[in-house]
């Protein structure tokens, strides 16, 4: 039995109100300290909607709330000391060079990447992080986040609570999800590097 399998196993025998704080540790805590198995949990929590052990509006609201909280968390870390974390040079993978076009493209994008945070896998942290060092609108960002939350997680409940005792099945449906996002990504990095190459040889 994995460690995933054992908490899942843990909370089908946990009073509701031990679920729900549960749900909202898991979602809060994956925005700090990824990866976490949160979706996961979200999908078991939706099972339990299923079958009748918990509330599907208070599941979905407890979700979005420690989604947009750890979410919150991260953008004030980055908004307050972003900048100094990344000039102290602990970041050493990343140059500094790529960080200031990430900030730009931020400052280009960074509403629409805040929406999309939550069907981004793997990169949830690191949007919230610099959507705070990009200064983006602290009222807007949150509420975006909130809403992308929102739309996420009542897909994943309403999935665990249509499965049932098969939630599990979504497990590899959301490892080919994130492998999808994560070439995709992958790709589009490579895109810019090539490019940034090809205009510094070339001039062009």
């Amino acid at each position: 039995m994995t460690p995933i399998d054992s908490i899942i196993s843990s909370l089908n025998s946990v009073d509701a109100g031990y679920l729900y704080l549960t749900v909202f540790f898991f979602a809060f805590v994956e925005n700090l300290f990824p990866p976490s198995p949160s979706d996961l949990v979200i999908a078991f929590a939706g099972s339990l909607v299923g079958f009748g052990k918990l509330s599907f509006i208070a599941t979905m609201l407890v979700s979005t709330a420690g989604s947009a909280t750890g979410f919150s968390v991260m953008y004030w870390i980055g908004y307050m000391f972003g900048r100094k974390i990344l000039d102290s040079g602990r970041i050493r993978f990343i140059p500094l060079n790529q960080i200031n076009k990430v900030e730009k493209w931020f400052g280009t994008y960074g509403y629409g990447i805040v929406v999309a945070n939550r069907f981004l896998s793997g990169t949830r942290a690191v949007v919230s992080f610099f959507a705070g060092l990009s200064k983006l609108s602290t009222g807007l960002t949150l509420l975006l986040c909130t809403v992308s939350a929102l739309v996420w997680n009542t897909l994943l409940i309403y999935s665990g609570s249509i499965l049932g005792a098969h939630w599990k099945a979504i497990e590899s449906y959301l490892e080919y999800y994130s492998s999808g996002v994560l070439a995709l990504i992958i790709a589009i990095a490579l895109f810019f590097v090539i490019r940034y190459f090809y205009r510094k040889k070339y001039g062009k």
